[in-house]
């Protein structure tokens, strides 16, 4: 089957899709963006976290015929060309990149929750990122680039 979508911005023609496919597939297999990460392929660890029409989705668990038409939005396309956004940035200059499996979609689910909060209490930020798994941190580093990204969100430019 073929399918239409729109990613980051793009509207993207992908063709041979067979029924079972899952979107993380298309996106890094079919159009090159290997920003999401396949590692469970259950849902359970949110490597690959995307927007779908808004909603932050795990990628693993959408059939790429559910994507027909829709709006994607990948970990890549949160930059503004060769500028992070402030969560990728935010992520790098607090140290919580590690081995990078779980990043992209950690990072995605802190966009996504400094969109809806944009000043989260601890709590908020540990529910909102409770379906992301990582196995090199103690978490801690991952909660300070959060508070940092909702610091430098809300200052002006280069108050943070």
């Amino acid at each position: 089957m073929r399918i239409q979508l729109r990613v980051n911005g793009i509207e993207e023609t992908v063709d041979d899709v067979w029924p079972g496919e899952s979107l993380l597939y298309v996106l890094r297999e079919r159009l090159g963006l290997p920003g999401a990460k396949n590692a469970c392929e259950q849902g359970e660890c949110g490597s690959c976290t995307v927007y779908l029409d808004g909603a932050p989705v795990c990628a693993c668990l959408v059939a790429a015929g559910q994507a027909e038409g829709a709006a994607v939005r990948t970990v890549e396309g949160l930059a503004a060309g060769d500028t992070l956004d402030p969560v990728q940035q935010a992520f790098l200059d607090s140290g919580a990149v590690q081995c990078g499996f779980c990043t992209p979609g950690l990072i995605v689910a802190v966009h996504d929750l400094l969109e809806r909060r944009p000043r989260p209490t601890d709590p908020e930020i540990r529910e909102a990122l409770a379906g992301n798994l990582c196995r090199c941190t103690g978490y801690e580093k991952i909660l300070d680039a959060v508070r940092l990204a909702a610091r430098r969100r809300i200052e002006p430019a280069g108050a943070a």
